[in-house]
């Protein structure tokens, strides 16, 4: 089963009384909401963030972004195993709130990428895109000094040392992929960029609490055919991005929902057969809308209500 899902900020605005009018009540806590850079939680500060949703009738379905995961882990350097037992705690944390699904990336350095912010699209909206040339950064030769199977072991190591306490808190891991999923960006290597790596990840420890974050427009960008891959990997499907794209790792334009070139009516038919449990699934780098300044393109609000009628009219067509 899918549950529709939206971001929201950690404290009450209009946006948590918008999710309870679309009949959305699963919340989803992100960096770009927080506004302070906060990647620090202690129980106290989860507790209280907690309290503030279920007051108002919302649950916290994923954390992501806003996670005690640093590039020393990433890189396998000195002083990751004291970053990895604060993510440890984190976990616990989580386990002993309910909070069910921690979303986390492995992008090295620069995280998710784009070019530009201000493409114009149906009827004079805006979306995001990235054009691989205009990386100028690649040009210059490597931002990090790292390689490719440095970064491979540094993550298997990480989901050696982690996942057995995730299981133990009840709290599943959902990684992301590379976004824009290439080799490298701005001269840094990046591994999660196909459905190999994927089937890499999961063999490394093989536990429903070692899953994926299936955003689909870098599944896309990979290359990727949907209902086949989300039916390869339902059963590790932690936590779902709803997105397409027109394009591919190295050009690539967001789309509307209802506009990409992929079925995904098929898609969300795909996610019904083949995931386990319950997963939550929210609409991803939406288009900015007339009256909205675009200062954090993808994620304004008018977009998000357009992309959940649109998601949750897919899914009754699947229940029929």
């Amino acid at each position: 089963m899918v549950d529709l899902a939206v971001v929201l900020p950690p404290q009450p605005d209009e946006r948590w009384q918008i999710a309870k009018q679309m009949g959305v009540e699963n919340a989803v806590v992100h960096t770009l909401e927080i506004g302070d850079g906060k990647t620090t939680w202690s129980y106290h500060d989860l507790l209280h963030l907690k309290n503030w949703y279920e007051d108002a009738g919302l649950d916290i379905s994923v954390i992501e972004g806003s996670i005690p995961l640093t590039d020393r882990v990433r890189l396998g350097m000195e002083g990751r195993d004291e970053d990895i037992e604060e993510f440890k705690e984190f976990i616990r944390h989580c386990g002993q709130l309910d909070i069910p699904v921690v979303c986390y990336d492995w992008m090295v350095g620069i995280r998710w990428a784009r070019t530009e912010a201000h493409v114009e699209a149906r009827g004079g909206s805006l979306v995001t895109a990235y054009s691989n040339d205009r990386m100028h950064r690649d040009r210059a030769g490597p931002a990090v000094d790292a390689s490719r199977e440095q970064i491979w072991d540094a993550l298997e190591y990480f989901l050696q040392e982690v996942t057995p306490v995730a299981e133990a808190a009840g709290v599943k891991l959902g990684l992301h992929p590379d976004d824009p999923p290439r080799e490298s960006v701005g001269g840094v290597p990046r591994i999660i960029n196909s459905t190999e790596a994927y089937q890499r990840v999961l063999d490394s420890y093989d536990s429903e609490h070692n899953g994926i974050t299936f955003c689909q427009g870098n599944f896309a960008a990979m290359g990727a055919v949907l209902p086949e891959t989300i039916r390869r990997f339902g059963d590790r499907i932690n936590f779902v991005h709803f997105r397409d794209i027109e394009g591919d790792a190295d050009d690539f334009v967001e789309t509307w929902h209802d506009e990409g070139p992929r079925d995904m009516l098929a898609a969300m038919e795909a996610y019904q057969d083949a995931v386990n449990d319950d997963v939550v699934m929210r609409p991803d780098h939406v288009p900015t809308m007339v009256g909205e300044d675009n200062s954090n393109p993808g994620y304004h609000t008018k977009g998000r209500l357009f992309a959940v009628g649109y998601m949750r009219g897919l899914l009754e067509q699947t229940q029929r």
